[in-house]
């Protein structure tokens, strides 16, 4: 760094500077004017958009949960064109009405786009646990199994294990079953599902 012995010499020195720098510190004070502006027209764009995106998932399910059946093209347009909580929210909605509709194939399509869309872990889960359930009704047990692997968290404990006992005694694994439901009478679960599991495993003939 370089040391001026008077304030002239700073003085001089900050016009050679400014000299030499004034265009670029000029077009860097415009470019992040311009960035904050940028910034927040962006923010303020993904708040109008979120808003609108909210308002048409309200109106959405609304009208899918009257049961009206031109809603179901009009419903899945929207979850393929929102990839947000909103989409995957809305594919929960449509997986629910296909599984009703005992349209499974539907129904597994539907849960994987609202895996795609989701970001977050609790929402994530909650799909993953509704695909592996439509997986077990489709005898596809095996891929059910693999599903329930991607559930994290330990408030998920018992749940995957009552389900995952279900899975294993569809292929005949009654032992693995017993193990499952006694693992998960073993975790931090309600009262109502232990009793329900220790139930499964009173009922089994191993």
């Amino acid at each position: 760094m370089e040391i001026y012995e008077n304030e002239n010499e700073q003085v001089e020195a900050l016009k050679r500077f400014f000299a030499e720098n004034g265009k670029a510190l000029a077009v860097g004070v415009i470019l992040g004017i311009g960035a904050l502006v940028g910034w927040r027209y962006w923010t303020g764009h993904q708040v109008e958009a979120s808003r609108t995106s909210s308002l048409t998932y309200d109106n959405t399910v609304s009208a899918l949960r009257a049961d009206k059946p031109e809603t179901l093209a009009a419903a899945e347009k929207f979850a393929a064109e929102n990839k947000n909580v909103y989409g995957a929210f809305a594919s929960l909605e449509l997986a629910q009405q296909y599984v009703d509709k005992n349209e499974l194939d539907k129904a597994g399509k539907q849960l994987q786009q609202g895996l795609a869309d989701a970001s977050d872990e609790n929402l994530k889960s909650v799909i993953n646990m509704r695909l592996a359930r439509v997986q077990l009704q489709q005898k596809q047990a095996d891929a059910a199994l693999k599903t329930l692997e991607n559930i994290k968290g330990e408030g998920w404990t018992a749940i995957v294990a009552d389900l995952r006992g279900e899975i294993l005694l569809s292929k005949g694994d009654k032992k693995g079953a017993h193990a499952a439901w006694e693992a998960g009478v073993k975790s931090d679960s309600s009262p109502a599902l232990s009793e329900m599991m220790r139930m499964k495993m009173n009922n089994l003939s191993i």
